[in-house]
């Protein structure tokens, strides 16, 4: 049972809530009562946001791609730095760093991630014995964390837009539909030993790194499961997609797709005003990743336009080089501020910023996993999280400003507690098996810094 003082519910805002979870689920809730013994006492429950989009390997690089080089710095000039750091991670180092990342993403709030995985094969493309060797370990990380884990193996068979072939660090991605129908069936027949809100979707990794024909024999691999790709991320993709399919990206992906509410556009960040209409009017979830969008320097989401079509949004920490719930929502919202020059501009109507942020993230996040979630309701998925509304940041704010508090003033430490699907594993603002994750990726990242030179 969790006692909570105040709970955002599905209608609003209620005081002294008990909520009694059962199989993962929120089983029962009750307003208006008195803690009991046994309860876990929380200030403030909300639902929790799911993290839609994750490279977790990347976490290690944080901090080593920030010296400028000659020339235009950009992010064709990271990811060649990137391709070079894949050289050096053994199995053993992808799974410290993944438990890491998880762990640090449920003590900023997190309840679940998307973990878009496209590190398969050994240095030079050869698989491993067991081809899903590498899922494994992302499983492994998932269940010493207890986080929710949708893991989305990657298709990436090209170096680039037409057809361009694998090369350096890519070779760890590679796979044409025939191996990677084999990788998939095993990553999923691995995952029936994980808990019951464990999914295992598909992704094609984006229109640059796949052909029309193989992206049609994909598809159907989902089997009803979450769809995540990258798209229009970069004014570069978007010029090469174009000039070798004749058609922009996110244009050339809606009439050639069953583009739907199963499926995540990652990034979309540069779309024209009709692109924009129609991929919200899809259903599909725009994956947006602010900070690492502003660190690789690929530009600002069209939310005005977005919103004005009623589509769906949710967040995710992508390259992990800044993992916080708070700070993703705001810089979005800041983002939209510093392009068009006004304030206040990520809600359709008059009202809360904060609130319509995070009450949009965690229901765009939930269904861009394939979690019945984003909402305390009975029946729901019991992803949680509690903060102190005590706290010097929040300690002044009522009810109706208590969310703007949360995402444009408070610091990750006002979270206290976080479930996913019921398992509770951030308490009093730390992570249960902190100490034993954080040594095993200070030696794991030791190793890979001595490798690296």
């Amino acid at each position: 049972m969790i006692f909570a003082k105040r709970a955002l519910l599905g209608h609003g805002w209620a005081r002294n809530v008990r909520l009694s979870l059962s199989g993962g689920m929120i089983a029962q809730i009750e307003e208006g009562v008195a803690v009991q013994a046994g309860d876990v006492p929380v200030d403030t429950l909300l639902p929790a946001l799911s993290n839609l989009h994750s490279h977790t390997f990347q976490r290690a690089m944080a901090g080593l791609t920030e010296h400028r080089v000659q020339g235009r710095e950009s992010f064709w000039t990271w990811r060649d730095l990137m391709y070079r750091f894949l050289d050096h991670l053994t199995p053993e180092q992808v799974e410290a760093i993944a438990a890491l990342v998880f762990m640090e993403m449920q003590e900023a709030g997190y309840a679940a991630v998307g973990e878009f995985h496209y590190v398969h094969h050994q240095k030079g493309g050869k698989p491993y014995d067991d081809i899903a060797e590498l899922s494994a370990r992302i499983y492994a990380a998932a269940t010493a964390t207890g986080i929710g884990l949708t893991h989305l193996p990657v298709l990436y068979s090209y170096g680039g837009a037409g057809r361009q072939p694998l090369a350096g660090g890519q070779l760890r991605f590679g796979n044409d539909v025939d191996r990677f129908a084999r990788l998939l069936e095993a990553a999923r027949a691995a995952a029936r030993a994980l808990p019951a809100d464990t999914r295992v979707g598909l992704a094609p990794h984006s229109l640059r790194a796949t052909s029309p024909e193989d992206l049609k024999r994909a598809l159907p691999l989902a089997d009803a499961q979450p769809i995540h790709i990258h798209i229009a991320e970069q004014p570069k993709e978007v010029a090469d997609i174009s000039a070798w399919l004749g058609a922009r990206p996110v244009d050339w992906l809606m009439a050639n797709a069953p583009v739907d509410q199963s499926w995540c556009a990652i990034h979309a960040t540069h779309m024209t005003a009709e692109e924009t209409a129609a991929l919200a009017r899809s259903g599909a979830v725009a994956g947006l990743c602010p900070i690492t969008e502003a660190n690789l320097g690929d530009g600002p989401f069209n939310g005005p336009q977005w919103l004005a079509a009623y589509g769906a949004l949710g967040v995710g920490s992508d390259s992990n080089v800044r993992i916080s719930v708070v700070e993703e929502l705001r810089t979005l919202e800041y983002s939209q501020r510093l392009r068009d020059l006004a304030r206040n501009v990520m809600t359709p109507e008059a009202g809360s910023v904060g609130a319509f942020l995070y009450d949009a993230a965690a229901r765009g996040g939930a269904q861009a996993l394939g979690r019945d979630a984003g909402m305390i309701a009975q029946g729901k998925l019991a992803d949680l999280m509690a903060i102190d509304s005590t706290h010097l940041s929040l300690c002044a704010l009522p009810d109706e400003h208590l969310l703007d508090g949360l995402c444009f003033a408070a610091p990750d430490t006002v979270v206290t507690d976080v479930w996913s699907a019921g398992r509770h594993a951030v308490r009093q603002g730390r992570h249960v098996a902190r100490d034993e994750i954080a040594a095993r990726y200070r030696g794991a990242v030791r190793t890979l810094m001595e490798a690296l030179g």
